[in-house]
């Protein structure tokens, strides 16, 4: 993957509906070659999905929290569990003294109760501690590197290792 291609996957997080001359114009291709990049992209799976974002409390989704999840077990095999309660947005194994780390959404606490509720019945889980959000002061997409302008040179070795 090169600067070129770091740049388009910052446009698209940016507005995924623009067209691929509009794309091809901002980092000096043709549309052909920004659509053969971006497919190339996306057959290797650096473009998982394009998606829409959307308000949550638009879908009556406005409650966030985050949850760790303490187990008895271990939870890595679990992720079908956790897939099958709609209100988890992500689920992640953790290191540390919690298990789990999931993010929830839904309408009311009352809501996020039942969630936790829900959790328990998931075997090898053993507590939970749930924090809620009061206010998102951002949320930004993966950096690809668009603050390097086109054709600067990455640094290279140890250096690019110190940096990560």
């Amino acid at each position: 993957m090169d600067d070129i291609d770091r740049q388009l996957i910052a446009l698209l997080q940016q507005d995924a509906t623009q067209s691929y001359a509009a794309l091809g114009k901002a980092v000096g291709l043709s549309a052909g070659a920004a659509h053969e990049r971006v497919r190339k992209l996306r057959e290797q799976g650096v473009i998982r999905a394009t998606t829409v974002d959307v308000d949550p409390a638009a879908l009556d989704r406005g409650v966030l929290a985050f949850v760790l999840v303490d187990s008895t077990a271990w939870m890595g095999d679990r992720a079908e569990d956790f897939a099958a309660v709609p209100e988890i947005q992500e689920a992640h194994v953790i290191a540390g003294s919690a298990a789990v780390l999931i993010k929830v959404r839904t309408s009311t606490t009352e809501r996020l109760q039942d969630v936790l509720r829900r959790l328990y019945a998931i075997d090898g889980v053993s507590g939970t501690q749930a924090t809620v959000v009061l206010e998102t002061f951002f949320e930004r997409p993966l950096d690809a590197g668009q603050a390097l302008p086109l054709g600067s040179a990455r640094l290279g070795g140890a250096a690019s290792a110190r940096r990560r």
